[in-house]
């Protein structure tokens, strides 16, 4: 091996060194700042974004949505009503006052719902999103119930405000 070589892979490895033990003491004392008064870094919130876009996208790959209709927008209604519209918000309807705190900020399903595939959101609304408020419903909740809150999430871009509000609110289990 040449010395230009060696002393280019010395470089490399100490920079890897030296770029580990500045991350670390952020990791150990603290240093970044996790309050969700204040947006991450660009850089951090590109690498957060960009990871949670590509990640979702990959796993709902091979995920087949079934041929929505409408009984299942109906029924997935009641359901976005009473779990997802605090944070969401609807068609013609904020979201909860507190959830304008939240970091990162939850989608405006009411068009953003555009941007995923009905794959992707059923994916999203059954395993959540770790360290950003979106709980997986999987666990709690059958299939079936998630394709229809889907469904309704899905159909919503294409609502009046009227449409919405005539979909029945929650409801007990």
């Amino acid at each position: 091996m040449s010395p230009v070589v060696k002393g280019a892979l010395l470089g490399a490895l100490g920079m890897i060194v030296l770029l580990t033990v500045i991350a670390l003491l952020v990791v150990l004392t603290g240093g970044y700042n996790v309050a969700a008064t204040d947006r991450h870094l660009p850089i951090v919130g590109w690498a957060l974004d960009t990871t949670y876009t590509n990640a979702v996208e990959g796993a709902a790959d091979d995920i087949e949505a079934p041929a929505f209709t409408p009984a299942m927008i109906a029924a997935g209604a009641g359901e976005y009503k009473e779990y997802c519209q605090h944070c969401h918000g609807g068609v013609g309807a904020g979201r909860a006052e507190w959830a304008h705190g939240m970091r990162p900020m939850p989608p405006a399903l009411a068009t953003a719902a555009r941007e995923w595939s009905a794959p992707e959101v059923f994916w999203l609304v059954k395993h959540g999103v770790k360290m950003s408020g979106m709980p997986a419903f999987g666990p709690t909740h059958d299939d079936a119930t998630l394709w229809n809150l889907a469904a309704f999430v899905k159909q919503m871009p294409e609502m009046t405000p009227a449409q919405y509000a005539s979909y029945a609110g929650g409801h007990e289990h």
